[in-house]
């Protein structure tokens, strides 16, 4: 590889200056579809094109004083912003939100187990606004935006309706609570809900009220959505998430990360806003997966690509998810 590396140094700059070439760099030459261990000079081109088309300036030799070259079509690159952007049909990782709120994530596509319709999946703070059905914040029919609202999202970006969710309930929050022995092993005492402005707090709950953080919108039609999940692919199915297992997530502000599961059946409370209204949840699973804010409703998967949860909390260091189990039962839905 050292023979490789300073035979780009030499080539660079006169590979760059032919047309079609966007970039070069080392690597190991592909064959067909398989990688092999041979050093080569790695030549990317916007388009390949028949050599017979090509000027003998523009034609990019087999070797080059002994070194191997490859040329790679990769098309034209460009910041990957979709995640934010308008998208038709929009895919789960992807900006969504009801119009009341910043942005959140798409989750995943589901199907009414009465209907048969296919539907987002997000939570109830992202599609339904954190409401307990009675507050006034969120009522069906309520439009949901792609991106949401934070990212530019306005009335034209309009992809659904506010379906149904599972409320969300909340009390006066409670101070000075112990951190609760089971998730101080944790290292922090303090989490930040996945949308700006809120935190929770990891504490000892008798009683967990709150199961999940979920709701469902009904998209305005079947060809605005697509089930395959940003950088991730279609889900195989639905497991389990045990401790140390491979997790992983699409969401639309840290992209996708992954991480190991940490605690399971963690109950703890959530400022839901700065009111002082908190929320207890149970039956909740930790993993130091990364996440930021925004990146709530994308769906948590193991690596054999079977979904097992439904984000909505986390930290610098570890992320907060619904099991996914518990929020396909409460909703009535399947993965599509």
């Amino acid at each position: 590889m050292e023979k490789c590396l300073n035979m780009l140094k030499k080539v660079r700059k006169v590979l760059l200056s032919k047309n079609n070439v966007i970039g070069v760099g080392a690597g190991m030459k592909q064959v067909g579809l398989e990688r092999t261990n041979k050093p080569s000079v790695i030549v990317f081109v916007e388009k390949k094109m028949v050599r017979s088309n090509l000027s003998r300036k523009e034609i990019i030799p087999e070797e080059i004083d002994g070194v191997p070259t490859d040329v790679i079509e990769i098309g034209r690159v460009r910041l990957l912003d979709a995640r934010t952007d308008r998208s038709r049909p929009a895919r789960p990782g992807c900006s969504i939100g009801h119009y009341k709120i910043t942005a959140g994530t798409f989750g995943a596509v589901v199907r009414d187990l009465k209907s048969g319709e296919l539907l987002i999946l997000s939570n109830n703070h992202i599609l339904a606004n954190g409401t307990d059905g009675r507050d006034g914040r969120a009522k069906v029919g309520d439009s949901i935006l792609q991106p949401g609202s934070y990212d530019g999202g306005v009335v034209d970006d309009k992809i659904a309706e506010l379906l149904r969710f599972w409320p969300l309930f909340k009390h006066e929050k409670q101070t000075d609570c112990p951190v609760a022995a089971g998730v101080a092993q944790l290292g922090s005492k303090i989490v930040h809900l996945i949308r700006p402005d809120y935190d929770i707090r990891f504490m000892r709950i008798n009683r967990g009220d709150n199961i999940i953080d979920a709701a469902l919108a009904r998209p305005v039609s079947r060809d605005v959505i697509s089930p395959e999940i940003i950088d991730i692919g279609i889900p195989l199915g639905i497991s389990e998430a045990g401790v140390k297992k491979k997790v992983m997530k699409s969401g639309r502000s840290s992209g996708l990360t992954s991480g190991d599961v940490v605690a399971i059946d963690v109950s703890l409370q959530v400022d839901m806003n700065d009111a002082g209204e908190a929320g207890n949840f149970s039956g909740q699973v930790v993993s130091d997966m990364a996440s930021k804010g925004g990146d709530s409703g994308s769906l948590v998967l193991d690596q054999e690509m079977k979904a097992v949860g439904l984000l909505f909390a986390g930290s610098e260091k570890y992320t907060v998810f619904n099991r996914l189990e518990n929020v396909f039962a409460k909703l009535g839905v399947e993965l599509a």
